[in-house]
C-alpha cells in the first residue's frame, strides 16, 4: 500500500460524501442523513472546485508505483471524481431534469432501513422535511427549458412523494412516541404539491429536445461504461449480436413447438404460448417471490456460485421511483455496518391503464419472464454480486465509492444466460431469456441512435417490436427510457460483453463456482480491471 496515495484517496472519499447526500446515502455512510443536495449555483460551483482539486491530486499520483489492488482503486477514483466533474459541467441535468431534484430516495432511505433506532432517523427524516421546501424553491430556480417527458415522469414521482410522506412518516413515527414531526412533514408535503402543481404548468411548453447530441452523448458514454470499446464499434457489436440472437430465439422456437423451419412467426407463435401463464397486480410480488426460491435451489445444486444468507425483501416498487424501469435491486451499501435487507421492487401496472394494457404488460411479464427477471435482480444477479461486493475490504474505502453499472449490470445479463444454459425453467425460461437479451441488445441500438443519430419513435418502435418481439407496451416503456436515461441503457450490452468474456477465461482446472466467485470477490469494478485483479488466479 502506498500511504500517500491511501492518505489522497481517503481525504478525497471524505470530501465527497460530505459534499453529496445521494452519494454517501448509496454507499451506506450516515453523515449527511439530515441534509438534502444543495442544487445551488454558489453550491454547485463549490462542488466543482472540490471535484476538479481531487481530479488534479489523484493525477498526481504515479500508478507504477501502487500495488495492482490500489492501481484500479486509483483508476476508479479518478474515473469517478471527472465523470462527477462532467456531469455538472457540462451535462448540468439540475438545470433542465426535475428528476435530479426528487427527494423521494433520500427520505424512503431514512423510513425504510432501520440502520438506527426510530429515534435517531426521526431526527434526520425531520431535518429533511425542514429542509425540502427551501430544495424545492432552489429547484424552481434553477430548472430552465425542460424536455416534456421528464416533467411528465416528474409530476408522476412527486405525487409518490407526498403519498410517502403522508403514509410512511406516521408510521415510523409511532414507533417513537412524543417524537414531534407532523409539522415538518405538513410543510414537506405543501411545498411537493406546490412543486407538483408547478411542473404541471410548464408542461405544455417543456419542449427542450432530451436527446444530448453525439458530442456530449459519446462523451457521456466514455464516462459511464469506462470501456476501451468506443461507440461505433459497440454498435457494430450490438447489430452482430442481434444477428445472432435472432438465430437462437428461431431454434428455441423451433424446439418448443416441434417445427422444422422456424421463422419470427414461429418465434411469435410460441411466445405467445408461454405467455399464457402469467401474473397479475395481486400476484407479481408471489411470483418472484416464487421463483427466487426456485432460482436459490437452481443456483445450489448446481454449484454455481457460493450463496449468502443477507435479507432481501420482495415488495412493490415505491411510488415515487416509478416511470423508468419495471423492476430495481436497491442493495444494501458497501459502507453499511448495519445489518439491513436488499429490496426487490417490482412496479406494478398503474391504475389508470386499461385492463388491455394491463393484459398486455403482463403477457411481457410473464411467469417465465419473471423467472428471468429475478435471476437478473436477485438470484444470482443483483443481490448476490452485491452482497458480495459488500464483503470487499480494500486499502481505502475508494472501491466503495466507484461502482461500476457495466459490471453490475454485465453480471445480472450474463447470470441469466447463465442459469437458461443450465437448463433453469427449461425451454420456456430460455425462450424469455433470448427475448431478454434480444432487448438489451437493441437497448445499446436505441441508446445511440436516438441520442445521436435522429432515430425517430416509429422506428424505435418498429425495431422493437419486429427483431425484439416486444409487446406494445413494453415498447412505449423502452422510448421513453431511452429519453430519461441516456447512456444507462448501454450499460447492459457493453457490460455483458466484457464479462462474458471474463467468465470465458476461466482456467481449465478452476471450477466454475470457484471462479464465479473470485469474478465477485473485488466489489464492482469496471470489468476492464477484471483481469488485473483476477491475474493471480490464471495461468
Amino acid at each position: 500500500m502506498s500511504p500517500i496515495f491511501a492518505s489522497r484517496a481517503e481525504r478525497i472519499v471524505d470530501a465527497l460524501l460530505t459534499a453529496d447526500p445521494h452519494l454517501a446515502a448509496e454507499v451506506g455512510d450516515h453523515r449527511a442523513d439530515d441534509r438534502l443536495p444543495d442544487l445551488s449555483p454558489g453550491a454547485v460551483a463549490e462542488r466543482v472546485a472540490l471535484l476538479r482539486d481531487a481530479s488534479h491530486t489523484l493525477a498526481e499520483v504515479d500508478p507504477d508505483d501502487l500495488a495492482p489492488e490500489d492501481g484500479v482503486d486509483l483508476a476508479l477514483l479518478q474515473q469517478r471524481v471527472d465523470g462527477l466533474l462532467f456531469e455538472l459541467t457540462e451535462i448540468r441535468e439540475h438545470e433542465w431534469n426535475p428528476l435530479v431534484h426528487n427527494p423521494g430516495p433520500l427520505l424512503h432511505h431514512l423510513i425504510a432501513r432501520p440502520f438506527a433506532p426510530a429515534e435517531v432517523r426521526l431526527e434526520a427524516l425531520r431535518a429533511r422535511l425542514t429542509a425540502l421546501p427551501d430544495a424545492l424553491a432552489t429547484a424552481r430556480a434553477v430548472l430552465g427549458d425542460m424536455p416534456g417527458v421528464h416533467v411528465g415522469t416528474a409530476i408522476g414521482q412527486f405525487d409518490g412523494v407526498a403519498a410517502l410522506v403522508r403514509d410512511q412518516v406516521p408510521v415510523l413515527a409511532a414507533e417513537a412516541p412524543g417524537f414531534v414531526i407532523e409539522p415538518a412533514a405538513a410543510g414537506a408535503v405543501s411545498a411537493l404539491k406546490e412543486f407538483t402543481s408547478w411542473l404541471a404548468g410548464r408542461l405544455d411548453g417543456a419542449d427542450r429536445d432530451p436527446r444530448l447530441g453525439r458530442r456530449l452523448w459519446e462523451a457521456k458514454l466514455w464516462h459511464t461504461l469506462d470501456t476501451e470499446l468506443g461507440s461505433r464499434e459497440i454498435l457494430d457489436r450490438a447489430h452482430r449480436h442481434l444477428e445472432q440472437l435472432t438465430g437462437e430465439i428461431r431454434s428455441a422456437a423451433a424446439e418448443l413447438l416441434g417445427v422444422a423451419h422456424p421463422d419470427d412467426d414461429t418465434v411469435r407463435r410460441a411466445l405467445e404460448r408461454v405467455s399464457a401463464e402469467c401474473p397479475s397486480n395481486d400476484t407479481v410480488v408471489a411470483v418472484a417471490t416464487d421463483a427466487l426460491a426456485e432460482a436459490t435451489a437452481f443456483v445450489r445444486e448446481h454449484d454455481l456460485a457460493s450463496l449468502v444468507e443477507d435479507p432481501l425483501v420482495i415488495q412493490e416498487m415505491p411510488e415515487f421511483a416509478r416511470g423508468v424501469a419495471v423492476a430495481y435491486c436497491d442493495s444494501v451499501g458497501p459502507l453499511e455496518t448495519a445489518e439491513l435487507p436488499t429490496f426487490f421492487a417490482i412496479a406494478p401496472t398503474p391504475e389508470e391503464w386499461s385492463p388491455e394494457r394491463a393484459a398486455s404488460f403482463y403477457r411481457e411479464y410473464n411467469d417465465h419472464m419473471m423467472r428471468n427477471l429475478t435471476v437478473h435482480e436477485a438470484m444470482p444477479g443483483h443481490y448476490l454480486q452485491l452482497a458480495r461486493a459488500r464483503r470487499f475490504r480494500g486499502s481505502t474505502a475508494a472501491r466503495a465509492l466507484c461502482s461500476s453499472g457495466t459490471f453490475i449490470e454485465g453480471w445480472a445479463v450474463y447470470t441469466e444466460k447463465l442459469m437458461a444454459d443450465a437448463g433453469f425453467g427449461g425451454l420456456p425460461v430460455r425462450l424469455q431469456q433470448l427475448k431478454s437479451h434480444l432487448r438489451m441488445t437493441i437497448n445499446a441500438i436505441l441508446d445511440q441512435s436516438v441520442h445521436c443519430d435522429a432515430m425517430t419513435e416509429s422506428e424505435a418502435m418498429r425495431l422493437m417490436l419486429d427483431r425484439g418481439f416486444q409487446e406494445e407496451g413494453e415498447a412505449a416503456g423502452k422510448w421513453r427510457r431511452t429519453l430519461l436515461t441516456s447512456t444507462q441503457l448501454s450499460t447492459y450490452f457493453v457490460g455483458y460483453t466484457e464479462v462474458a468474456a471474463v467468465a470465458a477465461a476461466r482456467p481449465a482446472a478452476t471450477p466454475l463456482r470457484d471462479w464465479h466467485d473470485a469474478m465477485l470477490a473485488h466489489g464492482s469494478p469496471a470489468p476492464r480491471h477484471l483481469g488485473t485483479l483476477l491475474g493471480e488466479l490464471t495461468p
